[in-house]
């Protein structure tokens, strides 16, 4: 089987150097020409909860060659309306193609290629790019996870040879309610990811605020009435219901909620959003497709996300140059906390 990683950032260059070193035939594609010679002079060096050197092949987006049989897409989606094209030149109608990133952007792909060769795997650990050949893994070992699934309904065999091959990496657990996962993962993003970008900080400095972990309740409420209101219902995440966990109420209630969040996220805790990432580098991130799906499905059935639209407005105005990427955009939020 031909294997490709399209977009080798933190989260690619991490899973490909896992899938080189249980000795599948993998190339991981990036257009940073520095990071793939990099990849190909001294390998994929994973630091963090593990420190490891795989060689890797590494290759450009115009030097991909052939068919690949699965492609494992984990571009950002702003680079869709480029990345998608290349994938469509070098698949056939027996490829899968595996979508790893954020929001739910099996819609895009499946529109351009067909929903009978898309399958989604939420990606259930963290990362961040450190440098040309150098990624940090962010998550304990023992709390890293895939989830996988397909738009077309039952778990058909694109699903069971992906799983496969994820599971070189972590534990991989397959589910019929494909869109149910991604909301589970869309909640997970637009919360910690989402706030923690608006206010140019990391997880540890959210959850350690009383203030900021409220937002966080209010944050993932929001996306569970929402998903409500399209009729999805969100999968378990390692066990945790997040029906339970992010229920607001009463003082004791939100105290409880927040305690449960604190306890989930604490796996997460030296987590960096790759969001937060991308405008430390002025480079556009995935606002619009991550709390912007989330605002955008609440007016499509009526459902008010206040919070999450906060988030969206501070972080594209981060984005734009109008706001500072700082702790002190604290004070947009002050009335919804």
């Amino acid at each position: 089987m031909r294997i490709a990683i399209m977009g080798a950032g933190a989260l690619g260059t991490i899973l490909g150097a896992y899938i080189a070193k249980a000795g599948y035939d993998v190339v991981l594609i990036d257009p940073y020409k520095e990071h793939v010679d990099a990849l190909n002079e001294k390998g994929a060096h994973v630091i963090g909860k593990v420190d490891f050197v795989q060689p890797v092949k590494a290759i450009t987006p115009d030097q991909m060659e052939g068919i690949y049989d699965l492609v494992i897409y984990l571009a950002k989606q702003t680079y869709n309306d480029v990345a998608i094209p290349q994938i469509m030149a070098h698949i056939d109608e027996n490829s899968t193609v595996c979508v790893g990133q954020n929001g739910i952007p099996e819609y895009a792909v499946s529109a351009a290629i067909g929903e009978e060769r898309v399958v989604g795997s939420p990606v259930g650990w963290g990362a961040t790019f450190i440098g040309p050949g150098v990624s940090e893994l962010t998550t304990k070992v023992e709390n890293m996870g895939f989830t996988l699934g397909s738009l077309v309904g039952p778990v058909n065999d694109r699903v069971l040879k992906t799983k496969e091959i994820l599971e070189t990496m972590c534990e991989t657990v397959v589910s019929d309610n494909l869109l149910g996962l991604r909301w589970t993962k869309l909640l997970m993003n637009s919360t910690f990811s989402g706030l923690s970008t608006a206010l140019g900080t990391v997880f540890a400095t959210i959850l350690d605020n009383d203030d900021t972990m409220k937002l966080i309740l209010k944050i993932g409420k929001e996306c569970l009435d929402v998903a409500a209101g399209l009729g999805i219902t969100l999968e378990d995440y390692e066990g945790y219901d997040f029906y339970q966990t992010f229920k607001r109420g009463n003082e004791k209630t939100n105290a409880e909620s927040i305690a449960k969040i604190r306890e989930i996220w604490q796996a997460h805790y030296l987590g960096v959003a790759s969001m937060y990432q991308d405008l430390t580098k002025g480079r556009k991130c995935e606002i619009y497709d991550i709390n912007g799906v989330v605002c955008e499905s609440g007016r499509k059935c009526g459902v008010p996300t206040p919070v999450n639209d906060m988030v969206v407005k501070v972080v594209a105005g981060i984005q734009d140059g109008k706001y500072e990427l700082s702790q002190d955009n604290i004070q947009f939020f002050k009335d919804l906390i």
